[in-house]
């Protein structure tokens, strides 16, 4: 199987991204026998979105030698961000509600519920807290470093050239007004030497934001019972984007 390639800031990837979904739960050994399969039938590039995948990953590379593999590490945009020297995401309650109250008045809600956007993995989980972030508490989260460099430590540009920065914490970020803490961590991914890859999941919400920073590629969910907001207003951002777009599961719901 021959697989369409293109360039990227001057190194090659597929146009066809395998990725295999998991649960917390699943044994690398799963993972890496799916891949395994998909690499016996001409696939070389593969999505890595967690430790486990990456592990057998790493395994598929060292039991074929192949060079020419490649995977897409990926690092949440919560890694190295804190208030008060507590990771965000032990205040991930608070972060909630505080972006639901920025972005989604109860209208808003009722419209993404009506047209069959609203899902809870693509925006909040439930229940929220009913405390919010002050303004003053979001001006103080800041870029935490020393623990961002050690997530970056755990991959090699060699075998993951392209880092994936997401989560849902870059909407939330984002949500909160936070773009320079994109962009620090941008940066840094930069400096250590991969390319970094926006990932956002509401792309008619991020896409105009982040567009101006020093990043490669953005990949975003490109479906219709994704977090797009509104789908008309998301085929012309699509359309116009001048920079190159990955679409993160086109086949879900088996269409």
């Amino acid at each position: 199987m021959r697989i369409p390639t293109f360039t990227l800031e001057g190194r090659k990837l597929s146009r066809l991204i395998f990725s295999v979904k998991s649960l917390p739960s699943s044994d690398p050994q799963e993972i890496f026998s799916l891949a395994r399969k998909i690499y016996e039938l001409g696939n070389w590039c593969f999505d890595l979105p967690s430790s486990r995948h990456l592990e057998s990953f790493r395994e598929l590379k060292s039991l074929t030698e192949d060079q020419a593999l490649i995977g897409l590490g990926h690092v949440g945009a919560t890694e190295g961000v804190s208030l008060f020297g507590n990771p965000l995401h032990h205040l991930e309650s608070k972060v909630i509600s505080t972006v639901k109250k920025n972005l989604f008045p109860p209208y808003f809600i009722q419209n993404l519920k009506r047209t069959g956007v609203w899902n809870r993995d693509d925006f909040f989980p439930d229940p929220s807290s009913s405390e919010v972030l002050t303004q003053k508490d979001i001006d103080r989260i800041s870029f935490d470093g020393t623990r961002f460099d050690q997530v970056l430590s755990s991959f090699r540009v060699l075998e993951t050239p392209f880092l994936v920065l997401g989560g849902k914490y870059s909407d939330w970020l984002l949500g909160l007004g936070r773009t320079d803490l994109i962009e620090k961590m941008t940066s840094r991914i930069r400096a250590a030497g991969f390319v970094p890859v926006f990932s956002g999941r509401w792309p008619t919400f991020v896409l105009p934001k982040v567009k101006s920073l020093d990043l490669a590629a953005y990949a975003i969910p490109i479906n219709i019972k994704r977090g797009l907001f509104d789908l008309p207003q998301a085929c012309k951002l699509i359309k116009k984007f001048d920079k190159p777009l990955i679409g993160l599961d086109p086949f879900a719901d088996g269409k």
